[in-house]
């Protein structure tokens, strides 16, 4: 059934995690099957095809409803196009590109971001990355107004999730992504007929994280403590990686790994604070995945 007469157009991919293989896209298929009328989607890809040349999931979707996609270089591009569907609102998730305010001034109630933090903490391109990074306890999902500054706009509604500690960036993709649905989905009506107001976020406690790049992969163990180098492998899983150097000649992208008071195999590394990061799991230079017994069989015991 038809939660509201309102319509909306639906930005982004889904993708709100950096090295992403494929999603569900949960908030897009929720909002169809929720009855929700999707006049256009808008993602930022130019060809429909992700970076793997996997297809681009929301295109599918669009595919699969007879809903009109748009892959602008820019959003102002497609102005007009956007203008003429008289969409009320719109929903916002990772679509990667600037808002600026030309557009978000199109929807009468505005454009509904989800943002995978719990504002104003991280604020940015990767708080995924940026929680596990950090060590935090908790994070979450923060519903929010879009406006012209970067996750500044006030906040409808969040939930909060708690940390283990053990997790790596795609496990707590796959947590939040459905927790963003859920909230989205249950605080949506409320949101369009105006009934939940939105709360101003509190400036004076605002962090903020950046885009990761190629240059992040790189781990010097001299420069990191043993749990800090730990976290990097689980925050920076296939993009942008941790690669290490070992025996001096031999760089491996480490994947899975553990902290350590002793030294037991070549493939404990002694860190800043004396302690070691223990790898559990890599791939090879020959681009293999193999556990961390098979490649020192295979590689260290020549």
């Amino acid at each position: 059934m038809t939660k509201t007469s309102k319509t909306l157009l639906f930005f982004g991919n889904e993708r709100l995690v950096s090295g992403l293989k494929s999603t569900d896209t949960p908030v897009l298929k929720g909002l169809i099957k929720s009855g929700y009328t999707i006049k256009a989607i808008v993602s930022h890809h130019t060809d429909s095809l992700s970076r793997n040349n996997r297809p681009l999931e929301v295109a599918q979707v669009a595919t699969e409803h007879n809903i009109p996609l748009f892959l602008p270089n820019r959003p102002k591009d497609i102005k007009d196009e956007l203008k003429a569907l008289n969409a009320d609102a719109a929903i916002l998730v990772a679509y990667g590109r600037i808002i600026p305010q030309s557009i978000i001034d199109l929807f009468p109630l505005g454009i509904i971001n989800i943002h995978p933090s719990l504002l104003p903490k991280y604020r940015g391109p990767t708080p995924i990355e940026s929680v596990i990074l950090n060590g935090d306890s908790e994070t979450g999902v923060s519903i929010m107004q879009l406006t012209a500054g970067m996750d500044e706009g006030p906040v409808f509604a969040q939930t909060t999730v708690p940390l283990d500690g053990k997790e790596d960036k795609f496990e707590l993709y796959t947590r939040l992504a459905r927790q963003s649905a859920d909230l989205l989905l249950e605080t949506l009506p409320s949101i369009l007929d105006g009934t939940l107001k939105a709360t101003p976020q509190d400036n004076s406690h605002a962090t903020y994280c950046h885009l990761l790049s190629k240059s992040d992969s790189i781990l010097d163990p001299t420069q990191h403590t043993a749990i800090n180098a730990e976290r990097r492998i689980r925050a920076h899983l296939n993009f942008p990686k941790t690669k290490m150097v070992i025996n001096k000649n031999l760089t491996i992208v480490a994947t899975k790994a553990h902290t350590s008071h002793d030294k037991k195999t070549p493939l404990d590394i002694q860190c800043r604070d004396g302690f070691y990061l223990s790898v559990d799991e890599l791939i090879a230079p020959n681009g293999k995945t193999m556990a961390a017994d098979a490649f020192i069989r295979g590689y260290l015991s020549r």
